[in-house]
């Protein structure tokens, strides 16, 4: 069960389609107030739903607390159907064509192992898929960061 209502859901949705709306379009988008939005934000960011000045989502504080890495090897000629057959799956969050062993590469998230499983034959049913490699991460020792690097690039130029 979510944590979020479904107002809380449009919320953070709109907040992830456009990260620099405004109090006032948010709240004409989703038919509120714009203190209705305001306190919404503030007890999302609270709760630590909204991190980031309230433009990135924690998945884990809204029940999606399984994260998988998956790696596919696929038909390379099937390669773009594979990627379009990807984005229709929810529990995507990202997909990276690499090298090395495997083709593409997938970080998935559900709200248990079974949500998982879900997705997992889902991927597996798309036409170009040859075989998957899947492992769930236990801990995030550090999550998906852009500081540090900007950090470097301030103190090479400086």
């Amino acid at each position: 069960m979510s944590v979020l209502d479904t107002l809380d859901t449009k919320l953070v949705l709109a907040l992830v389609e456009d990260p620099r709306a405004q109090i006032a379009e948010l709240a004409e988008r989703l038919g509120v107030a714009r203190n209705t939005v305001q306190s919404r934000l503030k007890r999302l960011q609270r709760a630590e739903i909204l991190r980031g000045g309230g433009r990135e989502v924690n998945l884990e504080a809204i029940g999606y607390d399984v994260v998988a890495f998956m790696t596919l090897e696929v038909v390379h000629r099937d390669l773009d159907a594979v990627v379009a057959g990807l984005r229709r799956v929810p529990a995507i969050l990202e997909a990276h064509e690499i090298s090395g062993r495997g083709d593409i590469w997938c970080r998935l998230a559900a709200s248990d192992t079974h949500e998982l499983q879900a997705a997992l034959r889902s991927v597996l049913r798309i036409r170009g898929v040859i075989r998957s490699e899947t492992v769930l991460a236990l801990h995030t020792h550090i999550a998906y960061r852009a500081d540090a690097i900007l950090r470097r690039s301030i103190e090479s130029a400086g």
